[in-house]
């Protein structure tokens, strides 16, 4: 059952070092400031999970907590690349990052098949690409009733996945719309959950699209307003562009970058 905390303490419970962690959002409520505390706490030896690393995965990378990152494609969305992130697969500072490779529909379908309680995942998929040859969690199978060779790939099954949303009600029921990624299956393939929202209301009104998700399948809401910038949360605020390309060259800096971490570090949150 959904437990409201303090960012701070969510993450001090639930996020432990060496644990597989994912934090999902796809262009929208990406879980900015969740990432932030991750850093500001000194996690270490995490492996992250994400469909689309960016910004908070380039941050989390240079700052030294991840030893491994499972993904299916990795940038500075309308920029260019993660300077941290290369900085670790080539030259292993300020670790050396192991990296497993997989397509998007590779990624949603192994968050599903955690989601399903299955152990592997089937599809048509990385025909014509090496992706297998270099990803020891990518197989191919006959299927028993057609003979076609397809792709297998294994349930993702996160310790915990963290999410941003626009809304919680006062039981921990959970409202995310707009632009929506693969949220709802990684949360449901977790063992343990953490959202964040923008706000808590007393009743959640029907939005269209909209996905809910029941407080027996989250364990802890933090609110924290804005926590998904400089992404965007759809009717609440919008995507920061600038910020995306000041990254740049503080990714691309080591001193910049370390400067950013200490002053993410010295930052006091109230949520």
């Amino acid at each position: 059952m959904a437990e409201f905390l303090t960012l701070r303490a969510a993450v001090a419970e639930l996020v432990t070092d060496g644990s597989t962690v994912a934090l999902e959002g796809f262009t929208h409520l990406i879980p900015m400031a969740a990432g932030h505390e991750i850093v500001r706490q000194g996690k270490r030896d995490l492996t992250l999970v994400r469909m689309t690393p960016d910004l908070v995965y380039d941050q989390l990378i240079g700052a030294g907590c991840a030893r491994k990152l499972i993904f299916s494609w990795g940038g500075n969305p309308g920029v260019g690349s993660l300077h941290r992130f290369r900085e670790a697969v080539q030259h292993g500072r300020p670790h050396p990052l192991q990296i497993e490779e997989h397509s998007h529909a590779g990624m949603a379908n192994r968050y599903l098949a955690g989601a399903s309680g299955l152990p592997f995942a089937v599809l048509r998929g990385y025909a014509g690409t090496d992706l297998a040859k270099v990803t020891p969690t990518i197989e191919f199978i006959t299927c028993p009733f057609t003979g076609e060779r397809l792709a297998a790939v294994p349930a993702l099954n996160p310790d915990v996945t963290v999410i941003h949303a626009q809304r919680a009600d006062r039981h921990g029921n959970v409202q995310l719309w707009g632009l929506l990624g693969v949220q709802k299956e990684a949360v449901l393939a977790a063992r343990r959950s953490l959202v964040t929202v923008e706000e808590v209301v007393d009743e959640l009104t029907p939005v269209p699209g909209a996905i809910v998700l029941p407080q027996w399948v989250i364990s802890a809401v933090a609110v924290v307003p804005g926590g998904a910038r400089p992404s965007y949360a759809q009717d609440y605020y919008e995507r920061d562009n600038d910020a995306y390309t000041r990254w740049d060259p503080i990714g691309r800096d080591p001193g910049r970058f370390q400067d950013w971490v200490n002053e993410i570090r010295a930052q006091e949150v109230s949520s």
